[in-house]
């Protein structure tokens, strides 16, 4: 099981993540990983921190499909490809309607039938064997004549001959349908808030995506996100996670249409998961904290001891992971991945 490093994204003010970067790569991780909200992007960030490394490769976890055109996505796709030497993986992801609406102006949709042409896109313009022209619902290249165009749009290819026609695509999916698209289009799974113990459930979802697109789990990377916190007292580890879960389950989203909250359901914990939504868009978020149920956070989770991380790490690897992407800021927790791991 390979391992990795999440940067996330930044809060109020930007984090150095530099030294703990440093350390990832010093103990043989094999890649960094960014994200975006409505803060910090996730690609200067990344570009910045990946150019003071020499062989960690680096991804986007996730940049957001409506925030960038296809074609600007694949160019910086090429860019820091070539400026790595290979090194670059492109995460996708639809992100919820709040962010996509709210922050971004552009109409949620249909998130499966625009992530499948987003990537169709993307792949086209990184194979360049022919200019780009596409007829989709969501994508029209070239722009279609009408108000406001000058009927001057021609097919085009990009000028920079890419690296690799091939780069790896990953898409962000939790849900049913979304989790069978990355089977079916992309390299690689980031799931968050992924339960190894409920792998039959995602294998299910994952097959069927990759049965339509002919292929076999081989060469495909399951790189879920996972929140690490070492410590002694395993209780309060959990404890250091609980906000984090409680953001994502009871805040990040609409009552009836929070992705995470439905995944808690699924998961089994349906009243725990109404209960921390309701405190939470009460603006009593450290009593929806608390009310986050211990088993929760074990299954989504490492926390404790190096010996408890390390014990606990063999759920993950059996359950058929490539990639952990840990998401913490501990030295500490690298440390005992890597000791888990070895």
């Amino acid at each position: 099981m390979k391992l990795a490093l999440h940067l996330g994204y930044w809060g109020a003010q930007p984090v150095d993540v530099q030294p703990l970067v440093e350390e990832a790569e010093r103990l043989g991780f094999d890649s960094i990983w960014s994200a975006e909200a409505y803060g910090s992007d996730a690609v200067s960030w990344l570009a910045w921190v990946a150019s003071r490394t020499s062989k960690l490769e680096f991804g986007t976890a996730i940049m957001q499909i409506p925030a960038r055109t296809p074609a600007a996505t694949a160019m910086t796709a090429i860019t820091l490809d070539h400026l790595s030497g290979g090194r670059f993986r492109l995460g996708l992801g639809m992100s919820g309607p709040q962010v996509v609406e709210g922050w971004h102006g552009s109409p949620y949709g249909k998130p499966l039938a625009r992530t499948r042409e987003y990537v169709e896109i993307v792949r086209a313009i990184l194979r360049r064997d022919k200019p780009v022209e596409f007829d989709g619902e969501y994508y029209t290249i070239p722009a279609p004549d009408g108000p406001g165009t000058s009927g001057l749009g021609k097919p085009l290819k990009t000028i920079v001959h890419p690296l690799r026609p091939d780069l790896p695509i990953y898409l962000a999916a939790i849900g049913p349908k979304n989790v069978a698209l990355a089977g079916e289009i992309a390299d690689g799974w980031l799931p968050t808030f992924f339960s190894p113990q409920r792998m039959p459930m995602y294998r299910e979802w994952l097959d069927s995506g990759l049965a339509r697109s002919g292929r076999d789990a081989a060469g495909f990377d399951i790189a879920p996100m996972v929140p690490v916190f070492v410590g002694e007292d395993e209780q309060q580890c959990r404890d250091l996670v609980k906000p984090f879960l409680a953001l994502y389950v009871g805040g990040m989203g609409a009552r009836g249409r929070n992705f995470y909250n439905s995944l808690a359901q699924r998961y089994g914990y349906e009243e725990a998961a109404a209960a921390i939504q309701d405190l939470y868009l009460e603006g009593r978020k450290g009593e929806a904290a608390g009310a986050v149920p211990d088993d929760l956070v074990d299954e989504v989770s490492l926390c404790g001891p190096p010996e408890r991380i390390a014990e606990r790490m063999t759920i993950w690897r059996d359950a058929g992971v490539d990639t952990l992407i840990a998401t913490t800021l501990q030295f500490d927790a690298l440390r005992a991945l890597a000791a888990g791991n070895a």
